[in-house]
């Protein structure tokens, strides 16, 4: 270095020297940037006061900035120094939620539009925040997290007060009230509440076990519902590409909008291409509206991406949104009805109405009883006397009638049934998420039980969606590893702007010091972005600093394609690259280049051979992608700052640059989980937008088309030949259809439309935005958890979180599960209510009173809906379920097989009790106290071995797989002891007697004969067509037969007055 002084001068040296002519070109340089500083900080002075804060963001403390040249490093340290780490502290959080909230483009532009913006809340626009835990935690802490507050649970109580609403508890409670009353006056306080206090104990159970179950159900639906809004956003941190939670989210968090997803907060437009959103949830307005840096920059939380890609500054979150303040005012409801609800809705008010038509009968024929003094008491005294007996005994007696007819009803009617699905639900929701399957609308659960179609893309469900590229084509060549170096640099330098330029995804280094890349964006995005940065030697950031990009069409799944126009800055040459389906590119090409760099035209025999070779490689399994390219002339261009001008770009007349194979495996186990679909008589259609014979390959490697078999016309066809035919031919062929290539989303659902005229049920599975009318309009819509967008997800019924089609599988067993075990309890309870109802009847007919008193006949009810529906809707799926055909949509609900089966066994109890009724004081030798006790315990024991036969409607072996079920073993042990505690001790409270180990044994001998009828009666065929269609027949016939006698006294009349 020099030992030459560089003289040194302070400020007022300068200023003195102002008119010296002597001053250096260094010494004016400094003057006159000293007086620009000077000059401007006056200006600011002046200022009104509410202009400050614009002027602040433009400054800062004073510092020397220095041109230093760097060590070597990674992206990742130059991104530390980079990213900002200053939050301006007079930036105002509600102040930028309002200028988004109101499209405020003056206050925007006060604030230095959205570069300004973003500078002050310390954000890098290329590399993003800091993104370590102190500054994520300062950002919440200033402008708040990215969360809104819901409106508290329902809590335990609410479900309680609700249970009081029922019509028969508030009977119950109003007799339990009256025979408190009445037993306190006739015998005391200390002997006189049992009767009375039990009802209202045994009511008591039976309304908090009904709310605490509807309690649980609703906390499994917040739950579900967290999970749920719990979206998966692409941000920038540190300048690496993460994926985090949308509840992790901050202001100043750089996010990456693409087609179909959510927009997580409100924010502004930074960066991107072709950008339309779909702002109907907030706005209802159904015309999508464009957002650019210019006109538009505006992007609203709650809002979905319809086109184009972007990159967005988030300026507010959560409350600070116009989303979050909707969605705070909206409480979650988990009351929908499924449909298998509704069902049972109707076949519980349909026997409800037999149980009060039952009660009132009883209740008629006990008062008669009473009044006409056929009743008598212990002691053998008639109860009624007319005007001699006291009016309150008639009082009490009536109350007690009352009662009893009430307690017949509550049997009767089989609540259980509601609360059977409501379980069975909860549990398979629970047990679903665990299988991989997140259940987002209750009445999918049942109805996939009854699929008989599966309509499934092929692209990650059914193979893995980890895509590399395995081939290469150059013209009419194959590019293998040894002979790439032999590719003219020119060809490369043409992939690398196609690839590079042409994209969705990105190319960042992954470690400090490593050469490693880390690609994100699609799987097909990341194999090519792979592909060209290791085998072709792209370098993405040089490629983006030579070109500029003028517009972008983005990729789609009916466009199967996606083009961008590019300019050269070095020439102002523009330039149109086409990346896609192979053949659809392949049709826009005239030439085609070599691996030389010669241009070579395509006649009909070269694009013979271009087709031939993407059909070899579709029949590996390969997806098949191929890259063009055109330079636009000046005059092509002359247009080209008219955006409109170039909204199409030029789709002919390009030239081929080179086709890739892209592999993507399938998924182990898929075939497997194909073939169980296919032995439960369901059927699998594949629709794939690949080519069709990529679509042939694949589907023969998952078992959907057999190696074995040759396949037949009509089986494999293309979206388009599906489209073009009539609908009288597509009801016709549909059902021949095995797998659909090239498809659109529209040829997706004009297949769901098909199937379901023609009586299936279907079910769909879709990733894409475009999927989302095939998947509302299926019975039951599956979209992926990884690669489904924010659309497809909130379209669909059941979200598959892993993506994998052996998911769909488990979920059509778990709904025939469901659908199966509700089956189960609907035998279990009707053999109760048919018991219960018969017995009482024909007792309080003949005898005058009924064997089960009110609290017996409740707690009877108890065991049937809580404790047996628990038992009975927790049993898990087994293969049986898989091996039988589907239900469809026509089948009914209770089967020829359950009516053989519930009606033999009411039948035996309804027999050995009334033996039990009129004979068994005789037979036991016993006092009518002790009769009715071995009554109630007979009748309680025979639900609890027949729960054992509800286990298997068909199978005679009961006790297969008993051993897995713990909670059914635990409840029927807990139903055991609390009956022994009923009969042993709790005398007063349940009105039984003691019973000696002999009476014990002769009531569990007696219901223990429930097995082998239960065994024996599934010996005896049941015909197909269902029961009631024979009431029907019968009912046709008589209506006729009633028709014919009309018109014959019709004639007779006209002919006697003729």
């Amino acid at each position: 270095m020099s030992d030459t002084k560089i003289p040194r001068h302070d400020c007022s040296t300068l200023l003195i020297n102002v008119t010296t002519s002597t001053l250096t070109k260094a010494q004016k340089r400094w003057r006159l940037a000293y007086w620009t500083i000077y000059s401007f900080r006056a200006l600011l002075s002046v200022l009104p006061k509410n202009r400050l804060l614009s002027a602040e963001i433009l400054t800062s403390h004073d510092y020397i900035a220095l041109d230093v040249e760097p060590e070597p490093s990674s992206s990742h340290d130059e991104a530390n120094k980079l990213v900002s780490n200053s939050i301006d502290p007079d930036m105002d959080g509600i102040r930028l939620a309002e200028m988004v909230k109101n499209k405020d483009s003056h206050t925007l532009s006060l604030l230095g539009g959205v570069e300004g913006v973003a500078t002050a809340l310390g954000t890098n626009p290329e590399y993003g925040i800091n993104g370590n835990d102190e500054d994520v935690s300062r950002r919440s802490q200033l402008f708040g997290a990215n969360t809104y507050h819901k409106p508290p649970p329902k809590g335990l109580l609410h479900f309680v007060l609700e249970a009081f609403k029922d019509t028969t508890i508030l009977i119950l409670l109003v007799c339990a009230a009256l025979s408190l009353g009445f037993g306190i006056k006739e015998h005391g306080a200390e002997e006189g509440w049992y009767e009375g206090g039990s009802i209202f104990v045994a009511v008591f159970l039976v309304i908090v076990v009904s709310a605490f179950s509807n309690f649980r159900q609703a906390r499994q639906f917040d739950k579900l519902s967290k999970i749920s809004n719990n979206i998966k956003v692409e941000v920038v941190r540190e300048a690496r590409r993460l994926q985090i939670s949308i509840f992790d989210l901050v202001v100043g968090d750089i996010v990456f909008l693409k087609i179909g997803g959510q927009i997580p907060a409100d924010g502004l437009f930074l960066d991107g291409h072709s950008l339309q959103v779909d702002e109907s949830s907030m706005t209802g307005e159904s015309d999508h509206v464009e957002v650019d840096s210019t006109n538009n920059p505006f992007l609203f939380s709650g809002s979905k991406v319809a086109d184009g890609y972007a990159q967005m500054l988030v300026v507010s979150v959560g409350m600070n949104t116009a989303w979050g303040e909707m969605m705070s005012s909206i409480s979650s409801d988990s009351n929908e009805r499924t449909p298998l609800q509704a069902r049972l809705d109707k076949l519980t008010s349909t026997i409800g109405k037999v149980g009060l038509a039952v009660a009132f009968l009883v209740l008629v024929v006990l008062l008669a009883r009473y009044f006409t003094g056929n009743t008598k008491d212990e002691n053998g005294i008639k109860e009624y006397n007319g005007s001699n007996t006291d009016i309150d005994d008639v009082f009490n007696a009536v109350v007690s009638i009352v009662a009893a007819a009430v307690t017949i009803v509550v049997v009767a009617i089989p609540e259980g049934l509601p609360l059977a699905v409501t379980l069975t639900l909860a549990y398979s929701m629970k047990r679903m998420m665990t299988d991989q399957a997140m259940v987002r609308k209750l009445p999918a659960c049942e109805t996939m039980g009854s699929a008989t179609v599966i309509c499934t893309d092929k692209t990650g469900t059914l193979t893995l969606n980890q895509m590399k590229v395995t081939k290469f084509w150059l013209g009419q060549e194959s590019i293998v590893e040894e002979t790439y170096c032999k590719i003219a640099s020119s060809i490369r330098d043409l992939f690398h702007q196609g690839v590079g330029l042409n994209t969705t995804g990105s190319v960042s280094k992954l470690k400090p010091g490593s050469s490693v890349a880390e690609f994100s964006g699609s799987p097909t995005e990341k194999a090519i972005l792979s592909w060209a940065v290791l085998e072709m030697g792209m370098e993405m950031d040089k490629v983006k600093q030579k070109y500029a990009i003028l517009h972008v069409e983005t990729f789609n799944s009916e466009k199967k394609r996606s083009g961008v126009l590019i300019s050269r800055k070095a020439d102002n040459t523009t330039h149109i690259h086409w990346k896609g389906a192979a053949e659809i590119i392949l049709a826009m090409c005239s030439h085609y280049y070599e691996s030389n760099g010669e241009i070579k035209s395509m006649d009909g025999n070269g694009r013979s051979q271009m087709e031939n070779i993407i059909h070899g490689m579709a029949a590996s399994s390969l997806r098949c992608i191929a890259f063009a390219y055109k330079q636009v002339s000046e005059e092509e261009t002359a247009d080209n700052n008219d955006v409109k001008a170039r909204q199409r770009l030029k789709e002919e007349g390009l030239t081929l640059l080179g086709i890739v194979g892209i592999k993507d495996p399938c998924r182990p186990g898929v075939k497997k989980a194909v073939e169980a679909c296919q032995s439960a008589g369901v059927e699998i259609k594949m629709i794939t937008g690949d080519n069709v014979f990529t679509a042939k390959a694949i589907a023969t490697e998952c078992g959907i088309l057999r190696l074995d078999q040759q396949v037949e016309k009509g089986e494999v066809v293309e979206g388009v030949e599906f489209r073009n035919y009539t609908d009288e031919e597509r009801i016709q062929k549909v059902d021949k259809i095995r797998v659909m290539a090239r498809s659109s989303p529209f040829d997706k659902l004009l297949m769901v439309q098909c199937l379901k005229k023609k009586g299936h049920v279907v079910a769909v599975t879709g990733d894409g935005t475009n999927d989302a009318p095939a998947l509302k309009e299926a019975d039951v819509g599956l979209s992926m958890g990884i690669q489904g967008t924010e659309v497809a997800k909130e379209s669909s019924d059941i979200v598959i979180l892993d993506d994998d089609f052996t998911s769909v599988a488990t979920v059509l067993r778990w709904g025939r599960c469901v659908y199966t075990n509700i089956q189960k309890f609907i035998q279990f309870q009707l053999t109760v209510n048919v018991a219960a109802l018969v017995i009482n009847f024909i007792a309080a007919v003949s005898a005058g009173e009924v064997p089960l008193t009110a609290v017996q006949l409740l707690w009877v009810n108890l065991i049937m809906d809580t404790l047996g529906a628990l038992a009975l809707a927790t049993d898990r799926p087994t293969d049986e379920l898989m091996q039988r055909p589907p239900v469809g949509r026509t089948e009914p609900l209770i089967t020829n097989i359950m009516w053989r089966n519930l009606l033999s066994q009411a039948l035996y109890q309804i027999t050995i009790l009334l033996i039990l009724q009129f004979k068994g004081e005789s037979i036991f030798n016993v006092s009518p106290e002790v009769n009715d006790t071995l009554i109630f315990n007979t009748f309680v024991f025979c639900q609890v071995f027949n729960e054992f036969n509800a286990r298997k409607l068909e199978k005679r072996n009961v006790f297969k797989g008993i051993h897995k079920n713990k909670l059914f073993l635990g409840i029927i042990g807990i139903t055991v002891v609390l009956q022994v505690v009923m009969v042993e001790f709790l005398k007063k409270f349940a009105d039984t007697e003691r019973l000696n180990w002999q009476q014990w044994l002769a009531c569990i001998a007696i219901a223990a004969f429930t097995w082998p009828i239960g065994w024996a009666v599934k010996f005896m065929p049941v015909t197909e067509k269902p029961i009631f269609s024979y009431l029907k027949r019968l009912r046709l016939i008589f209506t006729k037969i009633k028709q014919t006698i009309y018109h014959k006294e019709a004639s007779s009349f006209r002919l006697g007055t003729a």
